[in-house]
């Protein structure tokens, strides 16, 4: 992007910053809860994943950080993820990489023990599922993060793109070096 900002226009967009979450994301509670902590908000169709940020540059142009969340609700959800949905999977990781997006998947409702010792609801065996997850992630070059609670879920999701939008709008600031 050859867009060039002074310190004080980043902090503006910054603080401008939009929250976006795709229109296929259900609104259940927990998305309530989610969506909480991620004010303001909008609802977009999102090329990949399900949680982005936009901020309004001063040029007028929206900049959406190249970084996406993808939420998955459980253990289970990613289980099938990885099996029966595997190519609608890999096509959405195909497109983020083709547009530049990086993506982060957090999984609700789950903990590494959870994996391990198989409570999930699947037929696959626990070291399936996390060599799976693991291979994923070197695979599309994406973190994978897990949480318990839907509070924490949209607390994380808001650190991320807070602290991801912070360092793209950095690497558009002309220091005048």
């Amino acid at each position: 992007m050859s867009v060039k900002l002074d310190p004080i226009e980043a902090e503006e967009c910054l603080r401008s910053m939009v929250f976006c979450a795709d229109t296929r994301e259900q609104p259940t509670g927990n998305f309530h809860k989610r969506m909480e902590y991620l004010q303001p908000n909008v609802r977009e169709t999102l090329i990949a994943g399900d949680y982005t940020a936009k901020t309004l540059l001063p040029d007028g142009t929206w900049f959406y950080v190249p970084v996406a969340v993808e939420r998955k609700m459980s253990l289970t959800e990613i289980a099938g993820n990885l099996t029966r949905e595997r190519d609608r999977f890999r096509a959405e990781f195909n497109r983020a990489r083709d547009h530049g997006i990086r993506l982060y998947i957090l999984i609700e409702q789950a903990s590494w023990e959870a994996a391990y010792s198989g409570a999930y609801r699947s037929k696959m065996k626990p070291q399936s599922l996390i060599a799976s997850i693991l291979t994923w992630s070197a695979r599309y070059d994406c973190s994978v993060l897990l949480c318990n609670r839907p509070d924490t879920a949209g607390k994380l999701i808001r650190d991320i793109l807070h602290y991801e939008m912070r360092e793209a709008l950095d690497r558009m600031v002309d220091y005048g070096d």
